[in-house]
């Protein structure tokens, strides 16, 4: 069996799918926008921040089986930063992201038929949004279409955010693109799904999203991993007279359930709560100090940074409402936090009820006040939970999410 596989940017997901394939034998070519050779003498001469952006498009892949398509994606890079934002304007400019995608995959699908006639194809693999044009061609040369859907299925998740514009209008703007994307965006995702013969899907949030008529395909469920067993290491513990630092991570918007998370901190009230909100504003400071005056605000930074924070908190909360599978809930749970996440976060079996943390609804601050009550009341049993929720998470392996993926096509 060989397989194809593609995506413009390649996070942590695809590498791990790629470097399974390249262990069992089964990669046929890794096809993405760019890709960076840490060797390249040139690096020398550039600033250190660009040299670094650069070499995150690195990938394992034996040179002969890596395509890169870089142009548009350049332009998409550069182009902003010398003040052309038009030019990557949503779906619009000829450099959006969306162009981008559309104009990869066209570029896939090409590379097809040359491939085909060069070795014994079996499938190709592709991403949501990057597989229309790849999987019309792999039809016509009777490949098996694999779709990895990394979060909710387009209906389920623009319904969930059309509901969150209405019952929460003030955070409306921060729900993101997905609310305003085109009758034609949505068409292609559509026919995408049509054409895949196969689903894959972080957790059951994702699967469980997709239509009926398409649950009859097959359906591949596979985890994300958590961190390297060396760096999980317990949390900086302190008195408990201290207040309880709750960690939020992630984009700040309603999409992950702030707004949610800033009531149910009001809801409690009192000072023995410090709420620390660490992620990418989607709206002014000033709109966030007007919903919860009183909170802790820490800009992104580099992931060792990141892991430091969470070990300066007690619990973690992320009471999204729509998402794929969040990798941050992992992280936290590998440096000793316990979780108060809802099933729409792809992590339910993350929780063992009252031992790793707790699942609770969505759109239901009271009950993230609820926990957040017990845990106040109950601060010794935090430690314990911290590490039977790292223990936990040291059940998931990236080495198993890619192995599970490819036994699963093997033979199809």
């Amino acid at each position: 069996m060989k397989v194809v596989i593609s995506h413009p940017t390649g996070n942590r997901n695809v590498r791990e799918v790629l470097a399974a394939l390249i262990r069992s034998g089964k990669l046929s070519e890794f096809h993405t926008t760019l890709a960076a050779d840490p060797e390249a003498g040139w690096l020398n001469f550039v600033p250190a921040a660009f040299r670094k952006e650069w070499l995150r498009r690195t990938y394992m892949v034996p040179a002969d089986k890596l395509v890169s398509h870089p142009l548009l994606e350049i332009a998409r890079m550069i182009l902003p930063r010398i003040g052309f934002k038009g030019a990557t304007r949503h779906e619009t400019g000829f450099a959006s992201v969306d162009a981008v995608y559309r104009h990869f995959d066209r570029a896939v699908a090409d590379g097809l038929s040359r491939l085909a006639q060069k070795e014994q194809l079996s499938a190709v693999y592709a991403y949501e949004d990057g597989a229309l044009e790849t999987f019309k061609q792999a039809k016509k040369l009777g490949l098996t279409c694999i779709y990895d859907l990394p979060i909710a299925y387009w209906e389920t998740g623009r319904e969930l955010m059309m509901e969150e514009a209405e019952r929460l209008p003030e955070w409306a703007n921060t729900l993101g693109g997905g609310i305003k994307d085109s009758r034609v965006k949505l068409e292609r995702k559509t026919h995408e799904m049509e054409l895949a013969d196969v689903v894959v899907g972080p957790g059951s949030f994702v699967l469980d999203s997709i239509p009926d008529w398409a649950k009859s395909k097959k359906l591949i469920m596979s985890p994300f991993g958590s961190p390297s067993a060396d760096i999980m290491q317990e949390r900086d513990l302190k008195s408990e007279d201290r207040p309880m630092r709750v960690l939020f991570a992630g984009s700040m918007g309603q999409r992950k359930g702030l707004g949610d998370l800033f009531r149910a901190v009001k809801l409690i009230g009192g000072k023995d709560i410090e709420l620390v909100v660490m992620g990418a504003p989607l709206a002014p400071a000033e709109f966030y100090r007007k919903q919860l005056p009183e909170f802790v605000f820490e800009p992104g930074r580099p992931n060792e940074q990141v892991l430091a924070l969470m070990r300066s908190c007690d619990v973690f909360c992320l009471p999204s409402i729509v998402e794929g599978r969040a990798l941050v809930m992992q992280e936290a749970m590998s440096q000793g936090l316990p979780l108060i996440i809802t099933p729409n976060t792809g992590g339910a079996d993350l929780i063992i009820e009252g031992e790793t943390g707790f699942l609770v609804p969505i759109r239901s601050p009271e009950s993230i006040a609820e926990k957040l009550t017990w845990l106040l009341a109950n601060r010794s049993a935090i430690p314990e939970m911290g590490k039977l929720a790292q223990k936990h998470a040291k059940k998931y392996t990236w080495d198993n999410y890619g192995n599970t993926i490819v036994q699963a096509i093997t033979g199809l």
